[in-house]
């Protein structure tokens, strides 16, 4: 059972740097320093987008209107520490 809090850990750990790398890829995108016209940062921009958006999608839904400023991917990530957080102080129900 030890493996199996290992995977949890290990992907909640691997949705959190997709997250976070669509931030900073967003950035870099609105700031001009990618541009979608490339073909692998197309790629790669519609393939996190395709990973992500069926999470922020609902929670943008719940969110008031914030006047351009998207908090999903704060609350994304928020919620990931959560789960960590609970699976790491249960972690005696895995040994």
């Amino acid at each position: 059972m030890t493996s199996l809090f290992q995977i949890l850990l290990l992907l909640i750990d691997v949705a959190f740097m997709i997250v976070l790398i669509h931030i900073i890829m967003s950035w870099l995108i609105n700031f001009s320093v990618l541009n979608l016209r490339q073909p692998l940062v197309a790629q790669i921009w519609h393939g996190l987008n395709g990973l992500v958006e069926p999470i922020y999608g609902p929670i943008r839904r719940r969110l008031p209107a914030m006047g351009g400023l998207d908090l999903a991917p704060l609350i994304v990530i928020l919620g990931l520490y959560v789960l960590e957080i609970v699976l790491r102080n249960n972690a005696a129900l895995f040994l």
